[in-house]
């Protein structure tokens, strides 16, 4: 593939970014500001973890299928129950 995994510390800043965001609304709640702003930030939260979240499944599927011989069964069913997890489906026995 020719593609490259997203480097850990492109995730770790996206992640302390949305870190700095859930702060932000701690302080909205505390202040007593609006509902809708705090939904609206809480909606960039949510996108911003959603975000990482698909960034860290796609290394986890290159990871899976960048292997020169077939990849470990356990690694292709570590891969489908996080996908399951983040899809709150259930998945198997």
């Amino acid at each position: 593939m020719s593609e490259k995994v997203v480097p850990k510390e492109t995730l770790v800043k996206r992640l302390k970014r949305a870190e700095g965001q859930i702060r932000g609304v701690q302080k909205m709640i505390e202040n007593d500001r609006e509902c809708e702003s705090i939904i609206t930030q809480l909606a960039a939260v949510r996108s911003a973890i959603e975000s990482v979240t698909g960034l860290i499944l796609e290394n986890c599927t290159r990871s899976c299928f960048e292997v020169e011989t077939a990849p470990e069964y356990d690694d292709i069913e570590s891969l489908v129950r996080a996908i399951a997890i983040w899809g709150r489906i259930h998945v198997g026995d």
